[in-house]
């Protein structure tokens, strides 16, 4: 056992230098306008939210608020961790007595905050213990990255701030990166609009056995939320007015967090399982990509917006250091290691991307969506995923990401529309990525989406058009946690995706979560859904389980 010991105050750092996307010329008028014409409060966030190097800049400015003044529970949001690794765990909470107030109940001031990892959920066994500072800057949040621990082993964890203690978290380090691991299991979750149904999903994946949980994209949406909460049917005013508007401005994006981590069925899921989160499009606006708004709205006024949504997310978010944002720039793509068992190469297929071709949509393929030259992953997220394939020696690589990867067809006519915000309309980058998988000698691919608030099975074939092709990996799409409602077993296009896909081995339209257990010789994949969303209560069923062997890709079912 490791002896417990103190470590000095820790506080949220400075970004790193990045390299920018942006050409220094729109950076400068995005920087121009927020000055120009946002002069009000909310400016000011805005402001704030782009030039993202506090508190280093402004915590000489921050006075210290003594923590036994607090008079209510500060934990109201809960606790998270997140990235296992090795000898570290990263841990999150907000401090947030009145939850649904642009302040969260807080003096602009800084606040100290205690924290404890243990062996036990009692905390008999202390092994680690240490204060950080909850700046106002960042709304409060705390991260803190603990390390020098064992690998492979369950920690418990809790914050002190004054009289208050949070909740009790669970969470665990990975195995050495190059040790011989038998098994790892997973989870997967996407898509929780607040407003069309309860988090039931999540209540069912608290009481998993499972090691981490994926969170594939659309955490939050910014679409307004009316004082019942939609589907959810609360008495008339139980939330308050300025929930029900688009979210655009810092202050906007950091309520909607709170909003969405209010959910005690979201809470536990965080206190029972270490996450790894990515996001897709709606923690910023639907189907941007890049630079570009889905809407006719200047670049230099979206990447506002996206510093904004961008900083509030890191903020919200069990992320580390390297994923602090910088302006309107965050590198989120990264990779972990389970032993020499799993490589999690996790992508953000949102901030690089070309722009949605044939103006987004379901649209017919052509020479502007098979442009070789437009990407969905940007061409230094490419080079390093598939390098990272050269390079890694695990049994399975594993793909966390947002949209749909394998071609997927909506007619059984010729030629099929298809979507063209997902990799059928990057056909070009999709052939540059399996291209690499298979010069790199990968045979266990595996690709984890979300985003269609269906649950998909596929076979990933070298040519999609070619039933009879080499089968290269599985790609596993996890339903929504509640987007669309209660949906159903069989949507209406059930039978026609079904026929014009002949690599589409699975296909469910209930909300739920997908399992993923990973072992030496094979893995298995559990579809789980849930019967309804709308009101709380509904039992889980396993909707579907397949299995794939190790070295003989292609899912069969159990």
């Amino acid at each position: 056992m490791t002896p417990a010991n103190h470590q000095a105050p820790t506080s949220a750092p400075s970004p790193a230098p990045s390299q920018s996307s942006h050409a220094p010329e729109l950076r400068a008028a995005a920087r121009s306008l927020g000055r120009r014409r946002f002069l009000t409060v909310t400016g000011a966030a805005a402001a704030l939210a782009f030039a993202v190097n506090l508190p280093a800049a402004g915590t000489a400015s921050a006075a210290e608020l003594d923590a036994a003044q607090l008079t209510a529970d500060p934990f109201t949001l809960g606790v998270a961790s997140g990235d296992p690794q090795p000898g570290s765990v990263l841990l999150w909470t907000r401090l947030a007595p009145v939850p649904y107030q642009a302040d969260s109940g807080l003096p602009a001031k800084r606040v100290e905050v205690s924290w404890e990892l243990a062996l036990d959920e009692r905390f008999r066994r202390v092994v680690r213990r240490g204060r950080t500072t909850a700046h106002p800057e960042f709304h409060h949040a705390v991260h803190v990255e603990v390390d020098h621990l064992a690998p492979g082993h369950v920690y418990h964890y809790r914050f002190r701030a004054g009289r208050y203690v949070s909740p009790v978290g669970r969470t665990r380090t990975a195995p050495a990166q190059h040790s011989r691991v038998s098994g790892l299991a997973f989870g997967l979750v996407s898509c929780q609009k607040y407003d069309q149904g309860y988090y039931t999903a999540y209540k069912h994946l608290a009481q998993e056995d499972v090691d981490v949980v994926f969170h594939l994209g659309d955490y939050l949406y910014e679409y307004a939320v009316n004082a019942t909460g939609g589907s959810r049917a609360y008495p008339a005013g139980t939330l308050p007015a300025h929930f029900n508007h688009e979210t655009v401005t810092l202050e906007d994006y950091r309520l909607r967090y709170a909003l969405y981590k209010s959910d005690p069925d979201l809470r536990a899921a965080h206190a029972a399982h270490p996450f790894v989160v990515t996001w897709d499009d709606h923690e910023t606006e639907n189907n941007y990509a890049d630079e570009t708004p889905e809407n006719s709205v200047p670049p230099e006024e979206f990447l506002i917006r996206r510093a904004a949504a961008y900083r509030a997310y890191w903020e919200n978010m069990p992320l580390r250091r390297p994923q602090l944002p910088d302006g309107p720039d965050l590198k989120l793509y990264r990779r972990l290691h389970w032993g020499r068992l799993a490589q999690f190469d996790v992508l953000d297929t949102r901030q690089y991307r070309s722009n949605q071709a044939y103006g987004d949509g379901w649209q017919f393929p052509g020479p502007e969506s098979e442009d070789p030259g437009r990407t969905l992953t940007g061409d230094a997220q490419e080079r390093w995923l598939i390098n990272g394939w050269h390079r890694s020696n695990a049994l399975w690589n594993v793909v966390p990401q947002q949209v749909t990867f394998s071609q997927r067809y909506n007619s059984t006519s010729t030629p099929s529309k298809v979507s063209m915000d997902s990799w059928d309309g990057y056909p070009a980058s999709r052939e540059r990525v399996l291209a690499g998988a298979q010069a790199a000698g990968i045979e266990n691919l595996m690709v984890l989406t979300g985003d269609v608030h269906v649950s998909y099975g596929f076979d990933i074939k070298r040519d999609f058009d070619d039933p009879d092709s080499r089968t290269l990996g599985t790609e596993i799409v996890t339903t929504s946690v509640t987007s669309g409602g209660d949906g159903t077993e069989k949507p209406s296009n059930w039978d026609t995706l079904m026929a014009a896909n002949p690599h589409l081995r699975f296909f469910n339209g209930r909300r739920g979560y997908a399992t993923v257990s990973l072992g030496r010789e094979s893995a298995r994949a559990d579809f789980k859904t849930v019967s309804h969303v709308g009101t709380e209560g509904a039992p889980l069923t396993t909707a579907g389980s397949f299995v794939t062997e190790a070295g003989e890709p292609g899912l069969k079912p159990v």
